[in-house]
């Protein structure tokens, strides 16, 4: 069946819009914020399940990857409705994932990146001179990947930094691969950084496109598990485990480097940037199988 949430207007409103339907429809799933974007806008949470083990899953770091939002909350209704009816869910039982993990999803990491790629550039936004500056002087955005700020949100974190702007190379704002002046200097990677820090994840895994593909190392800092869980998920959906060098700063890369525990890069789909919003159907369907054996690789912890 199609997913009406699939269209080519799924901005912050919308997310914000579901997130509240979502805890509503289920009382038990708890939604919050864990900061504010450049233009302060809240950046939404919602957790689902009570079990000790802590994932993490978040999508649209890449505003034109905004689909990603679309797929992560379509898998976050289907989880909770699955678990409130007591059945299976993609071939698992939701109630023992529940029992055994305590998912956090931040499905809209860039919410002003989305709504530029959404909406394109309105007279009355803030950077808008800058934003057609650092645009080359076009008012299309629909391949825009940064923040408001012109910042690559990937590129931001603290592990090998310095090295990744170099090789981007990118001397100031821009649509993509602009690093920024320093790691963690735009308020939405910052807030994620401390959210994770703050939570204590065991586990994380970053939805973007495209590609087909999952990236699980970095720098040889992962732990024996995380190529086995990636071989599990690869074959869940199809898609294929890559073993990633000569990238780094990236949320996967610095969570690995900080904590040693299993990080994930996740590229959806195949195609080019921004996949067509009837892409999400399609989509869906390896990435649910995907993040459902995800959340199935966790250990019972005692």
């Amino acid at each position: 069946m199609a997913d009406s949430s699939a269209n080519s207007d799924y901005g912050p409103e919308r997310l914000e819009a579901e997130v509240r339907a979502l805890t509503r429809e289920y009382p038990f799933v708890v939604a919050g914020s864990i900061g504010s974007s450049s233009l302060g806008r809240p950046i939404p949470y919602f957790r689902l399940g009570n079990g000790d083990y802590r994932w993490h899953f978040n999508g649209a770091c890449h505003a034109n990857e905004w689909i990603t939002s679309v797929l992560l909350m379509r898998f976050a209704r289907d989880y909770a409705n699955s678990y409130a009816r007591g059945g299976a869910f993609w071939g698992k039982s939701a109630k023992d994932l529940f029992a055994r993990c305590t998912l956090w999803i931040v499905p809209m990491l860039n919410p002003d990146g989305v709504e530029l790629v959404q909406r394109g550039l309105t007279a009355d936004h803030p950077y808008y001179w800058d934003l057609l500056r650092w645009n080359r002087g076009s008012g299309q955005f629909r391949r825009w990947k940064a923040n408001a700020r012109g910042v690559d949100l990937n590129d931001q974190f603290p592990a090998h930094w310095e090295e990744e702007r170099v090789r981007r190379a990118a001397e100031g704002p821009a649509p993509r691969d602009y690093s920024g002046e320093r790691p963690l200097s735009e308020p939405e990677a910052a807030a994620l950084a401390e959210f994770t820090e703050r939570r204590d994840f065991h586990a994380v895994l970053a939805l973007h496109t495209q590609g087909e593909e999952i990236y699980w190392n970095y720098r040889g800092g992962e732990p024996p598990e995380s190529r086995e869980w990636a071989a599990r998920m690869a074959r869940a959906a199809g898609y294929r485990a890559v073993y990633l060098e000569g990238s780094d700063a990236g949320y996967k890369d610095w969570f690995i480097d900080r904590f040693g525990r299993p990080g994930f890069t996740v590229e959806a789909g195949w195609g080019h940037n921004p996949l067509p919003p009837e892409a999400a159907d399609e989509l869906y369907d390896d990435i649910a199988r995907l993040l459902a054996e995800a959340l199935d690789c966790a250990p019972a912890l005692d």
